[in-house]
């Protein structure tokens, strides 16, 4: 088993390192990942698969021909690192980083509110 790494600076305001270590490379605090591009805040729909979360992603949306705005949602596949624990309903941040599978391109990087 390789050593633990010391955690990364994300530089990313609003979100603090977990306080827990772990050894997935995927995990941005602790391993190899970078985060780069999109970061956007959502809410955690399911929680069932290892290492892998489904997160809510509500927003709003202009319609230009009716001139008001409606509420949108996309669901987002994120990598869940073994250091940051989360359950359904919790609000997450995530940030998008290379493949990491077929669906995954997203990581989940911090809790901010828990249900």
């Amino acid at each position: 088993m390789p050593a633990l790494k010391e955690v990364k600076n994300l530089k990313i305001p609003g979100v603090k390192p977990p306080e827990e270590k772990c050894n997935d490379p995927n995990c941005p605090w602790h391993g190899t990942l970078k985060v780069r591009g999109i970061i956007m805040e959502g809410v955690v729909d399911k929680a069932r698969a290892r290492r892998t979360v489904v997160v809510r992603h509500d927003y709003l949306y202009y319609d230009r021909k009716y001139k008001r705005y409606e509420r949108r949602s996309k669901r987002i596949h994120a990598h869940l690192p073994d250091c940051i624990k989360v359950s359904e309903g919790d609000i997450v941040v995530v940030g998008e980083t290379r493949p990491i599978s077929k669906t995954v391109k997203f990581v989940v990087l911090g809790v901010k509110r828990r249900v």
